[in-house]
């Protein structure tokens, strides 16, 4: 863009933001704000700017987030005299963001969701509100169909000599299931998180309805110890191949060939389900790994993860110095506001090397529930085609 020319904006006539228009009116005062928020949802989307807000009484007020790279805490700003604050960020078309307000009153600092904002996604550690930027739309996989028919859950419990422990699954059993039927297998790692968080059955419900996946049994597992259970540990991998897949080909018909088998799972979930494949590589034919926390190092073994993540860097460091195929198949996705995107992108091309064909997919989202939501219809769609595309004989 040269000198001369006029910015696109001013091109097409584009209005101030509703912000500044308020900041520049007459006679500003409470009264005024009120109409204002009476107008306007709070983030203010207009095109690229978002503009954040909150009223009260506050010494100092932020905008929290998790984009990488970025600042996390933004500052706000306050009306002169008046209680409202505000901010403009700058978002890329489809973005969709969680943030969190922090709140100084003196040395008192309160972290909380935005009051002014309808959409807030939940998760197993909280809650947070949602910017959805321009281009954003939840997928309608993702949201009730009243005429898709709705698969069955039911509970298994199984004692597991692996883990010294019992354990609780539920089963997926789609809307037109027939005991003469044999049926793909998913085993999704986190099951309870993605039926509560991620509204894994309605997706499963719509696809399946739409023809866009294959009929599927679905089984949703739960970890006891997460964090020593799902980084490479032989016991979870053990329970999976010699326990759960027997106990269940022994109650449901299932194609018994692994290209009909598959994991999934996400964050520490994707590291299970990657390990439990390495270490049984006729096990599964396909895994759907969302934001895998594949830390891994180049240089020694010092890393930013934590003690938890030591077995996780181990095992990463171990496989990338000899990558091996571990399946047929694998559907990854991350979104590019999350430290992992950095990894995650780093491992795509070490498991081509090894033969496997992979899909790989980012989002303008963080490491969520909801972001990992929006990829499940491509993922599953691709995993397990619909009847149109594939078929088990």
């Amino acid at each position: 863009m040269t000198a001369t020319t006029p910015h696109p904006m001013k091109r097409r006539g584009a209005r101030k933001l509703a912000i500044n228009q308020l900041r520049q009116s007459e006679h500003l005062d409470e009264a005024r704000i009120d109409a204002f928020l009476s107008r306007h949802e709070a983030p203010i989307v207009e095109g690229p700017k978002c503009t954040f807000l909150w009223r009260g009484e506050a010494d100092e007020v932020w905008v929290t987030h998790r984009i990488v790279n970025q600042p996390q805490r933004v500052p706000m700003k306050r009306l002169p005299g008046l209680s409202l604050w505000w901010v403009t960020i700058e978002l890329p078309e489809g973005s969709r963001v969680e943030y969190q307000l922090e709140i100084r009153r003196g040395e008192h600092y309160e972290h909380t969701n935005d009051p002014l904002n309808p959409h807030v996604a939940h998760s197993p550690v909280g809650s947070s509100s949602v910017c959805q930027a321009v281009g954003y739309r939840t997928p309608p996989w993702a949201q009730h169909d009243p005429e898709a028919r709705p698969g069955e859950m039911h509970d298994i419990h199984l004692h597991s000599k692996a883990l010294r422990r019992q354990t609780t699954s539920r089963v997926y059993l789609p809307a037109r299931y027939r005991d003469s039927t044999a049926y793909p297998l998913l085993i999704v790692h986190d099951g309870d998180d993605y039926l509560n968080f991620a509204a894994m059955k309605t997706v499963l419900d719509n696809r399946i309805h739409t023809l866009d996946m294959a009929e599927t049994i679905v089984v949703f597992t739960n970890p006891g110890d997460r964090l020593r259970e799902y980084p490479n540990y032989a016991a979870h991998a053990r329970h999976l191949s010699a326990e759960l897949i027997p106990h269940l080909a022994q109650q449901l018909p299932l194609v018994d060939r692994p290209e009909a088998r598959a994991l999934m799972g996400a964050s520490f979930g994707a590291v299970a389900s990657l390990s439990v494949a390495y270490r049984n590589p006729d096990l599964v034919g396909s895994l759907l790994l969302q934001s895998g926390s594949f830390v891994f190092t180049d240089i020694g073994d010092e890393h930013e993860g934590g003690p938890a993540f030591d077995p996780v860097v181990k095992f990463m460091n171990r496989y990338r110095d000899q990558p091996r195929r571990v399946a047929d198949r694998m559907f990854i996705s991350c979104g590019v506001y999350e430290p992992l995107i950095v990894h995650n992108r780093s491992m795509v091309p070490v498991f081509e090397s090894t033969g496997t064909t992979v899909r790989y997919v980012e989002a303008r989202d963080g490491h969520s529930w909801e972001n990992w939501r929006d990829r499940l219809g491509d993922g599953l769609s691709w995993v397990f085609p619909g009847p149109q595309k594939f078929v088990y004989e």
